[in-house]
């Protein structure tokens, strides 16, 4: 698949390619957002039964391509930025009041959304696997954007940061609404569509088509290592 004419929504089936991207040692980062361990826990099915064992066969697919796909994707990419030398940066969903008072609105109407992850608990952390090392910034955040929570969009711009990479979890969510951000602050965003995990790979799919061309390029892991300065 070519990742120039892929992932077209209505709006842009006749438009005309994507341009190769000019990537710039030190001017493009890596953003991995909300890959934490609250995502990947799992109940033991053995103890379940009826709704919640629905449930747990409804998110199989999600743990299947977090640990088969997402994750070694991200592994991937953060080997080559550090070895390259450009940035790596970290957001996480974290409240810093123990009762998540600080949270947006957002995080707080009841049903999927209404996380209550205080910052120093350990499934608010960033999975173990991709942990951040010294230097690389982690932004803490208690809204879905990782910028409009943040002091993220400073540090991009003083780091002359042009091109934002983005990875992670929630496809639909935290991911899309971080891309918008970023497109709107005007940075060049690529989003890496074997990097990031939907709660179904139909809502995966389908917001790709939404977000690509108009807030962001998507394409492929494989792809962007193309054009990463050798």
């Amino acid at each position: 698949m070519d990742w120039k004419t892929a992932w077209r929504s209505f709006y842009y089936q006749g438009a005309p390619e994507a341009p190769d991207p000019v990537l710039v040692r030190g001017r493009v980062a890596l953003l991995v957002i909300d890959v934490q361990e609250t995502y990947l826990e799992r109940p033991d099915p053995a103890g379940l039964a009826g709704e919640e064992l629905a449930r747990f066969h409804a998110w199989t697919p999600f743990h299947t391509r977090m640990h088969g796909t997402v994750i070694p994707a991200i592994q991937r990419l953060l080997a080559r930025f550090r070895a390259d030398g450009n940035p790596v940066f970290f957001a996480r969903i974290a409240c810093l009041r123990p009762d998540g008072a600080d949270r947006s609105l957002s995080q707080k109407k009841p049903g999927w959304n209404n996380l209550l992850l205080p910052h120093d608990r350990p499934d608010s952390q960033i999975v173990a696997s991709i942990a951040p090392q010294p230097g690389e910034i982690v932004v803490t955040k208690t809204t879905d954007s990782a910028l409009t929570g943040t002091n993220l969009r400073l540090i991009l711009a003083n780091m002359g940061i042009t091109h934002v990479v983005c990875a992670g979890i929630f496809t639909d969510q935290c991911v899309s609404s971080t891309v918008r951000s970023l497109a709107d602050e005007s940075f060049d965003v690529i989003v890496l569509e074997d990097a990031c995990a939907a709660g179904s790979d139909a809502l995966h799919e389908r917001e790709l088509e939404i977000l690509n061309r108009i807030y962001c390029e998507v394409m492929r892991v494989d792809d962007l290592i193309g054009y990463l300065p050798a």
